[in-house]
C-alpha cells in the first residue's frame, strides 16, 4: 500500500493485548520517518467480546478510515472470512495477522497477509546467517509454529521434524507441508529426544517460557552444542531455554527478532515506506528494558 498521506490510523484486535510492544514501535518508527500514525489496541478481552465481533470491527475500521490493522490471537483464522483477497503466504498458510485496506474510488478493500513466517525468518536470518537447516525440529504446531513452518519450507531445509502436544495437529502439519512444498521431507513426531537425534536446530513456537507460563518447553540434557535454538517468545527475553541453551554451548536467537520481523514487514504494508531495520530493533529492545 503506498501512503495517501502522512496521516494514518492502525491497529491491532485480539485478547489479552495490553502488554503489545506494537503501538510502540510502530508510532516510534513513523514520527522518525516524519509521518504521523496512531496506532490502537483493540483488546476483545477488555471489551468482553469474542471472535464474533470481528465482523463489526473489521466494517468500524474499513468506515473510519484505517490504513490497516494487525490481528493475533484468537482471531487469525475467522478474520479469512470477512476479507476480500489474500498474499500468496497468508492464503498457503490460512492465517492472517495483517489486514491493508485499499482505497479503490468509493469502495475500500481489505486484504490479508502473514508476517509471522516472514518476520520469523527475518529475524533468524539476521541473526544466524549461515545456521545449518539441513535438519531442523519445531516444537509447536499452532498458529506461529504454522507460519514458521511454511518459512522452514521456503527456506530450503532439508528436513523438518514437527512436535506437539496433540500429534494429530502435528501430522496435519506434516501433511500439508509436504503437499505445498514437495521435495522437502516433513515429519511428525511426538518424543522431543527422538526428534532431536541429529538435528542441527531447534524451533521453540509454544507458549511455555512467558511470564505468566514460565518453564521450559523440554529436558535442557537435549541441548548440546552444534545445535542452534530458535525463541519465539518474548517477554521475558531471556526465557529458561534460552538460557538452558547458553549453558550447553548453543548458537541461539531470541523472540524479540521475530518480534522486531513482523513489525517491519507489517510497517511497510501500512504505510508504503520501508522501516529502519536497525532502528526498529533498538526501540524495541529498549522497550523490553523499561518493562523488565
Amino acid at each position: 500500500m503506498t501512503a495517501t498521506s502522512d496521516k494514518l490510523l492502525c491497529g491491532l484486535i485480539g485478547a489479552g493485548i495490553q502488554r503489545s510492544l506494537t503501538p510502540a514501535m510502530q508510532e516510534a518508527e513513523a514520527a522518525a520517518q516524519g509521518l504521523r500514525l496512531h496506532y490502537q489496541l483493540i483488546d476483545l478481552d477488555a471489551a468482553g467480546q469474542g471472535v464474533e465481533a470481528l465482523p463489526a470491527l473489521i466494517a468500524a475500521a474499513k468506515a473510519m478510515g484505517f490504513a490497516g490493522l494487525n490481528i493475533t490471537y484468537p482471531c487469525k483464522q475467522a478474520v479469512i472470512a470477512l476479507l476480500d483477497e489474500l498474499s500468496d503466504e497468508a492464503r498457503a498458510m490460512g492465517a492472517v495477522n495483517t489486514v491493508v485496506f485499499e482505497r479503490q474510488g468509493r469502495g475500500v478493500r481489505a486484504i490479508g497477509h502473514n508476517t509471522d513466517g516472514s518476520g520469523w525468518r527475518w529475524g533468524f536470518r539476521r541473526a544466524l546467517p549461515d545456521a545449518d537447516l539441513s535438519r531442523v525440529v519445531l516444537l509447536g504446531a499452532g498458529g506461529a509454529g504454522s507460519a514458521i513452518a511454511h518459512s522452514v519450507c521456503r527456506m530450503q531445509a532439508r528436513s523438518l521434524a514437527i512436535v506437539d502436544q496433540d500429534p494429530q495437529r502435528a501430522a496435519d502439519l506434516a501433511d500439508e507441508l509436504n503437499r505445498q512444498y514437495g521435495g522437502l521431507r516433513v515429519t511428525s513426531a511426538s518424543d522431543p529426544a527422538r526428534a532431536l537425534d541429529g538435528a542441527t536446530g531447534l524451533i521453540h513456537a509454544t507458549p511455555t517460557g512467558m511470564d505468566k507460563l514460565p518453564g521450559v518447553p523440554l529436558d535442557p540434557n537435549l541441548l548440546r552444542p552444534g545445535l542452534w535454538v530458535s525463541e519465539i517468545v518474548y517477554f521475558p527475553l531471556e526465557t529458561a531455554l534460552l538460557q538452558a541453551a547458553r549453558v550447553a554451548g548453543c548458537r541461539v536467537v531470541d523472540g524479540g527478532t521475530m518480534a522486531v520481523g513482523q513489525a517491519i514487514g507489517a510497517f511497510e504494508l501500512f504505510t508504503g515506506h520501508r522501516a529502519d531495520a536497525a532502528r526498529v530493533d533498538a526501540h524495541f529492545r529498549r522497550l523490553i528494558k523499561e518493562r523488565a
